[in-house]
């Protein structure tokens, strides 16, 4: 496989800055979205409660998948500044520059992600 030349893995970096400061700023957004549903029936219905317990139960869930993410991307950024970013953390072969822009966090090529 093909080295990242330098021209690329500053592209690279780039979309992980960006990507890094999108997810803070999604997290910081829909914390409210995660309080606890409180019971006070005679402020909502029992239908409208269990709709805002679903709801509440989906923003956990998804700042749940938001916060892997960021910690998967900031793992990257710190794969990057120690010149170690594009590698497999496998089988030591460079990633797949079309992977790393479909998903620029990744830290195992196609080959042993298929094995895991």
């Amino acid at each position: 496989m093909e080295e990242l030349n330098s021209q690329q893995l500053q592209q690279l970096q780039q979309q992980l800055l960006q990507l890094k400061t999108e997810l803070e700023e999604q997290l910081n957004s829909n914390q409210d979205a995660t309080n606890i549903v409180e019971l006070d029936q005679s402020a909502i219905g029992r239908v409208t409660r269990m709709d805002a317990i679903q709801q509440q139960s989906m923003a956990v869930s998804t700042r749940n998948k938001v916060r892997q993410r960021l910690q998967s991307i900031n793992l990257a950024l710190s794969r990057y500044k120690k010149e170690d970013y594009g590698y497999c953390k496998q089988c030591d072969e460079t990633i797949a520059f079309v992977r790393l822009l479909a998903q620029p966090e990744s830290s195992l090529c196609l080959s042993c992600q298929a094995k895991t």
